[in-house]
């Protein structure tokens, strides 16, 4: 059965999306640590990032450090945060996330509530950045 994130980049499930190419998807995670956290996607569905190919390691990383930059340009923080846990779905990604010092990304504390409206200006904002 496919992950859901195969079922978002095949529009199965809707999402909210910031970036997209041939091989990549990045879009917003539903439960965000802070405003922008986004997470990044190969399309092939890989479970584990270290059995990615070279080829496909190599251009998820480019690909996430380019919208890093668009998140950083739209969202007031220090740094992007880069996380990879691969542990809550079984699909290779990347979690990209504005932060402005280390406990912002601590996983285990509530996440942010944000409303359809809200996702969608962020979302659209950090599109617009690339």
């Amino acid at each position: 059965m496919a992950s859901i994130f195969t079922r978002i980049v095949n529009g199965e499930i809707p999402s909210y999306k910031v970036a997209e190419s041939d091989d990549y998807y990045a879009f917003l995670d539903i439960n965000p640590l802070m405003k922008g956290h986004t997470l990044v996607i190969p399309k092939v569905e890989v479970d584990y990032i270290f059995d990615l190919d070279n080829d496909t390691y190599n251009g998820l990383f480019a690909f996430a450090k380019k919208v890093s930059h668009s998140i950083k340009n739209v969202i007031p923080c220090e740094r992007i945060g880069v996380v990879v846990m691969g542990m809550e779905v079984p699909h290779a990604h990347i979690h990209l996330i504005p932060i402005n010092k280390m406990s912002d990304m601590d996983f285990t504390r509530p996440k942010l509530e944000i409303d359809s409206a809200e996702f969608l200006k962020i979302a659209n904002k950090i599109e617009r950045g690339l």
